[in-house]
């Protein structure tokens, strides 16, 4: 976050990271939110994605890493599929994905993870990801 920046500016930083993350189609999904309740739809992308999520100290996948686990542990499914879809576009691999939710069963419980992975198999075949098992 660059406290200079007008809040304007944090929007546009903000549609830019989520441009990055999830493409046209997850922007147009967000700002949906702001035709709804516009105050809420401005906060969540400047402050969301253009103050948290643009800041340079962790990475992209870094911040993806800790909003799955944290959207796990609270039992956040209905918004687990737009940060994997995310996570996957900005690099992040199906084995690391799983491996969270695997580490997760172990400090949320096993009905969270047992949740989320239910999630993570449709994301993975909406995307045709195929595992090949070890």
């Amino acid at each position: 976050m660059n406290p200079s920046q007008t809040n304007q500016e944090r929007y546009d930083t903000g549609i830019e990271t989520l441009k990055t993350m999830v493409g046209d189609h997850g922007v147009s999904m967000i700002k949906q939110i702001g035709e709804f309740f516009p105050d809420f739809g401005h906060t969540l992308i400047a402050f969301g994605f253009g103050d948290l999520y643009s800041r340079e100290t962790l990475s992209i996948q870094q911040r993806e890493t800790i909003t799955i686990t944290s959207l796990i542990t609270q039992g956040a499914m209905e918004q687990l599929p737009f940060h994997l879809h995310a996570a996957l576009n900005v690099g992040m691999r199906p084995e690391e994905i799983l491996e969270i939710v695997l580490h997760c069963g172990g400090y949320a419980g096993f009905p969270k993870a047992c949740g989320a992975l239910d999630v993570v198999r449709k994301v993975f075949q909406e995307r045709n990801i195929v595992l090949t098992h070890k």
